[in-house]
């Protein structure tokens, strides 16, 4: 990877040096669409003199709300170039969040991409200026198409320098409102050079983008792509996304846990794992067996496959192993540009997030607070500068809210999270998040929420996944009661599991019970149940269903 000074510098090598090689790939009904370097720069150029064209100040915000498509790219690009500053939304919110954060970022002006419910966030978006991706479907504002048809190029593209304010990421958030996190370019180009040390990803190599990239960790990808040069697919749908992926079989992926709990029902679904493990214990069988896996997960040619967002049970990552499969946890925030913790291929041990990366300094507090300085920490919570001062230490540390704990070499495991830690009515914290990885080695399992609040012990509200939902009531709880059992020989006394609570509904965005990247909000799930805690608590049944 070259030493560049920008993203926007990266991508301008890339299309001088390589104009005619495909940058994006883009699905629509079925069939691909390619954006080489050339063709990505010049139509970015049209939207970025179609930005100038507004007249806005200086410096000014423009809000980018999309799923993952090749217009994202392109948009990103065309606000670099019109020298002004990105504001990424996330396209599941609804029209009172996206609201929310276009009033609060000061955005001047907003382009639309691929939107699933562009209808029901309209009534969200102020008269503010509007640029639409008409390929996808909408049209509401100057259409992309008409300013690339139309319209010139921008004659004097900005130079980002190192300080300039980048972008406002607005935290997903498991608890309270969204916070506006301000990085500088120097920020990311700083991430992605530390991820590549730990890292190395080839020049011009195959990515798969699919995680929103309002989030932290895929705009940190987006930039990499611009530093190497990289193809980038994008999924057509929900429905294709396996098929995509099998298809594009990218050497880097970066997926939250869920994710591969998902890619693991779906194999046990085709194969029970009783039949797995007795075709992976046949020596030829074995490798054949693995390598169809891989192939149809698409990470045959994966070189790194990392999870992060949340924590990953080790169940999960050892069963992948089974199957050939490495899973690298990693560790970092927004705040910290995501340059914390990560395993490697070289220095992996399951369970935990790592080794602290290269030029990160790290402490904990008294109450074992992971403290974090590095050179690329955010410049503030924009508009919020006493909530930003009590974030840092006095010595300029981020204080990131999580509870850990160093292994004798080095290796980082996060056991809880302060706020997430609640006090049963026996006075005894708990730090649910250990808890919630050992119950979720059972696969009937989807999500879980140990809660306790109040009531002698803690119970665990889960959701079923797919197979859980297949069974009997009866085998159900069977299954379940002896996960609990199982997990309650050995933790202490006060952290011993009573109950187990099966939910009737399913936790996700649209019900805002989990965030866009899928983690549960403990607060609003609380918020509903917690008046039930003592009558599940009392009653006589182990497993409850709600």
């Amino acid at each position: 990877m070259q030493n560049f000074g920008s993203p926007l510098e990266a991508f301008q090598y890339w299309e001088k040096k390589t104009p005619n090689a495909v940058f994006l790939k883009q699905p629509v009904d079925g069939k691909i669409i390619n954006y080489t370097f050339a063709r990505a720069g010049q139509e970015s150029r049209k939207i970025a003199n179609g930005i100038k064209n507004f007249n806005l100040p200086k410096r000014s915000h423009i809000a980018l709300i999309s799923k993952n498509c090749a217009h994202w790219h392109m948009a990103d690009l065309a606000i670099m170039m019109s020298g002004h500053v990105s504001i990424p939304i996330y396209p599941s919110l609804n029209a009172d969040s996206v609201n929310q954060i276009l009033v609060h970022s000061d955005s001047k002006a907003i382009i639309i991409g691929k939107q699933d419910s562009l209808a029901s966030q309209q009534s969200g978006i102020p008269d503010i200026h509007k640029i639409c991706v008409g390929l996808y479907g909408d049209a509401v504002g100057v259409l992309w198409e008409d300013l690339v048809s139309n319209g010139q190029e921008i004659i004097n593209v900005h130079i980002q320098k190192p300080d300039d304010l980048y972008t406002i990421i607005y935290t997903s958030g498991t608890t309270g409102e969204p916070k506006g996190v301000m990085h500088t370019v120097n920020n990311f180009m700083e991430s992605i050079k530390a991820i590549y040390l730990r890292l190395p990803l080839a020049d011009n190599s195959k990515l798969f983008s699919f995680l929103p990239i309002a989030h932290i960790a895929e705009r940190v990808l987006e930039t990499v792509s611009f530093a190497i040069g990289a193809t980038v697919t994008f999924p057509e749908s929900l429905q294709t996304f396996a098929s995509d992926l099998e298809r594009t079989q990218p050497i880097f992926i970066f997926a939250v846990p869920r994710i591969y709990a998902k890619f693991q029902e779906k194999i046990l679904e085709k194969i029970p794992q009783k039949r797995l493990s007795m075709l992976l214990k046949i020596p030829i069988v074995n490798g054949i067996i693995k390598k169809k896996l891989q192939q149809k997960l698409g990470l045959r040619e994966a070189k790194f496959i990392i999870s992060g967002a949340a924590p990953i049970a080790p169940s999960l990552v050892n069963w992948f192993e089974t199957i050939g499969i490495t899973i690298l946890e990693g560790y970092g925030m927004t705040e910290d540009t995501i340059i914390s913790h990560f395993n490697t291929p070289t220095e992996n041990r399951v369970g935990t997030v790592g080794k602290a990366v290269d030029n990160v300094s790290v402490k904990l507090s008294p109450e074992g607070e992971i403290c974090i300085k590095n050179q690329c920490l955010m410049k503030g919570y924009y508009k919020a500068p006493d909530f930003t001062a009590s974030v840092f230490d006095e010595e300029g540390f981020f204080k990131t809210g999580d509870i850990g704990e160093y292994d004798h070499d080095g290796f980082l495991t996060i056991t809880g999270r302060v706020k997430d830690q609640f006090k049963t009515d026996k006075g005894k914290y708990i730090s649910p998040s250990p808890l919630e990885l050992k119950m979720s080695v059972n696969k009937d399992i989807d999500q879980i929420c140990l809660v306790g609040t109040g009531i002698p012990q803690p119970i665990a509200l889960i959701t079923l996944s797919e197979l859980g939902k297949a069974k009997s009531r009866a085998s159900l709880c069977a299954e379940l009661i002896a996960t609990m059992n199982l997990t309650n020989l050995h933790i202490e006394k006060h952290e011993k599991i009573e109950k187990v609570v099966v939910m009737q509904e399913d936790w996700n965005i649209d019900n805002g019970l989990t965030t866009p990247t899928m983690k549960v909000k403990r607060n609003a799930i609380e918020k509903i149940h917690r008046e039930f805690y003592k009558s599940w608590f009392e009653n006589e049944d182990k497993v409850i269903f709600e």
